[in-house]
C-alpha cells in the first residue's frame, strides 16, 4: 500500500488556526485542517514492514515477479519471491535437529577414530552462547569453539566443540577414547597452557607451532629489519625443506633424516645467533626483538620436535584453517542460543569439513547418511566420508539386497 502524498503548508495552517480562534472556520478551511491532521496521525501510526516482521506475522502472499509479467506460476524456489518451500527458522531448526539425531552414531565413530590419530592439532576461537548453564564451581566467563584435526593414516578428521571448555580440555576428552596399546600421539598446538591436555595414563608428545614463533619476528620486523630478516630467511629454508620432503613423498622416518641433514644446521645456527644476541647484549631483552627471541628460546624443544620425532609437523596451520569455518559461522550467525544448538552446529561442521579434507562431497554424504539412517547404528565405521561410497556399492549389489 502506497502512502498518500499530502502537501502541508505550516504557515497557512497557522493562519487557519488563528482565524478559528476568533471566528468560525468556513468549510474549505476546516477540510484542509482535517486532512493535514489525518495525514500526520497516519504517519505516526504507520506500521513498518521488514523481512523479520514478515517472518513472524502473517502477510498477504506476494505475487512473484515472473507470474506478474507472464501470468504463469513461477517455478518453486525460483528467485527471492518464489521460495515457497521456505518454512521459517523454527521449522528449519527442527529439521536440522532431527537429522542430527539420525546421524549421531557416525559422529561418535568419527570421534573414536580421531582419538587413534598419530598427530593431533588443536586450538580454539571465541563463540557466544546466549543460554549456557555452567557447572557450579566453574568461575570462567568465556565460551569457545575448539578445533581438533587428527591425522589417522591417510585420512584427516576435523572435530569442533563449542562450550566453556578450552581446547586442551576438549582434546583430553577425545584422547580418553584412545586405545591404550597405541604409541604416544604427537599433539601440535601453540604455547598457551590451556591448549595442552591434563591427562592421567595417556602419554603425549607436545609440539609447538613454528609459525607462531615466526610471527613473533614478523610483528617487530619494522623496528629490527636486519635481525628479523636473518630469522625469517632461516625459517624459510626450513619450510622449503619440508616442502621438498612432501613433494618427494618421504616416509616419516625418511623425512626426519632429511630434516636433520638439511634443517638441523639451519636451526642450530639460529639458536647460536639468538643466544649471542642476549648474552653479548646486542639486543635489549625487554625490546620487541628480545621478547621474540625469548619466546623461541623458551619453547625450543617443542618448536623443533620435527628434528626429533618422525611425523612431527612444523606448525598448526591445518587447524587454523579449520577454525575459519567456525569464524565464518560466528560472523554469519553471531551466536548459538543454547548448548544443544551449538552441539548440532558442531556436528554438521565436523562432518562437512571432514568431507572437504578427504575429497568427499558433503551434500551427497549427508544425504546418504539420512537415507540409510537405519544402517548407521549397526556399522558406523562403514559410513565414514572416505568409505561410504564403497558401502553404498556393496548395498546395491543383488547379494547385499
Amino acid at each position: 500500500m502506497k502512502r498518500p502524498r499530502v502537501d502541508v503548508n505550516l504557515e497557512e495552517l497557522d493562519q487557519i488556526i488563528d482565524r478559528g480562534m476568533r471566528t468560525r472556520l468556513n468549510e474549505s478551511e476546516g477540510q484542509k485542517l482535517k486532512t493535514a491532521l489525518h495525514a500526520m496521525a497516519e504517519r505516526l501510526l504507520w506500521k513498518r514492514s521488514t523481512e523479520k516482521t514478515s517472518a513472524v506475522v502473517d502477510q498477504p502472499a506476494a505475487v512473484p515477479v515472473e507470474e506478474r509479467n507472464t501470468g504463469e506460476p513461477a517455478p518453486a524456489g525460483h528467485g527471492r519471491h518464489g521460495a515457497a518451500a521456505f518454512t521459517g527458522a523454527t521449522t528449519q531448526w527442527e529439521l536440522m535437529e532431527a537429522a542430527a539425531k539420525l546421524i549421531r552414531p557416525v559422529l561418535e565413530e568419527l570421534i573414536r577414530q580421531a582419538a587413534q590419530g598419530s598427530v593431533m592439532h588443536n586450538d580454539d576461537t571465541g563463540m557466544r552462547i546466549l543460554r549456557l548453564a555452567r557447572e557450579p564451581d566453574d568461575q570462567r566467563t568465556g565460551t569457545f569453539t575448539s578445533g581438533v584435526v587428527s591425522i589417522v593414516g591417510a585420512w584427516r578428521i576435523a572435530l569442533f566443540f563449542t562450550g566453556w571448555k578450552h581446547a586442551g580440555e576438549n582434546i583430553a576428552d577425545v584422547l580418553n577414547r584412545r586405545a591404550r596399546e597405541l604409541p604416544a600421539p604427537i599433539q601440535m598446538c601453540d604455547a598457551l597452557s590451556r591448549n595442552t591436555p591434563k591427562l592421567e595414563g595417556v602419554e603425549i608428545l607436545v609440539a609447538n607451532c613454528l609459525a607462531h614463533g615466526r610471527r613473533q619476528f614478523v610483528e617487530v620486523v619494522e623496528n629490527f629489519p636486519e635481525q628479523c630478516r636473518y630469522v625469517l630467511e632461516t625459517l624459510r629454508g626450513v619450510y622449503h625443506n619440508d616442502a621438498l620432503a612432501r613433494e618427494q613423498g618421504l616416509s616419516p622416518q625418511d623425512r626426519l633424516r632429511f630434516h636433520r641433514e638439511h634443517s638441523g644446521p639451519l636451526m642450530k645456527d639460529l639458536r647460536v645467533w639468538m643466544e649471542a644476541q642476549l648474552a653479548e647484549r646486542k639486543t635489549e631483552p625487554n625490546s620487541g626483538l628480545g621478547q621474540a627471541i625469548s619466546y623461541v628460546s623458551n619453547h625450543w624443544l617443542k618448536l623443533t620436535l620435527f628434528l626429533q620425532q618422525p611425523g612431527a609437523p612444523l606448525d598448526n596451520n591445518i587447524v587454523e584453517r579449520a577454525l575459519k569455518k567456525a569464524i565464518l559461522n560466528r560472523k554469519n550467525a553471531l551466536f548459538y542460543k543454547t548448548l544443544n544448538g551449538a552441539g548440532v552446529g558442531d556436528l554438521f561442521m565436523r562432518l562437512i569439513y571432514t568431507c572437504e579434507l578427504n575429497g568427499a562431497n558433503p551434500f551427497d554424504y549427508l544425504t546418504e547418511l539420512q537415507r540409510h539412517a537405519g544402517e548407521l547404528p549397526r556399522h558406523p565405521s562403514e559410513w565414514m566420508p572416505w568409505n561410504y561410497r564403497e558401502t553404498l556399492a556393496r548395498l546395491a549389489t543383488p547379494a547385499a539386497a
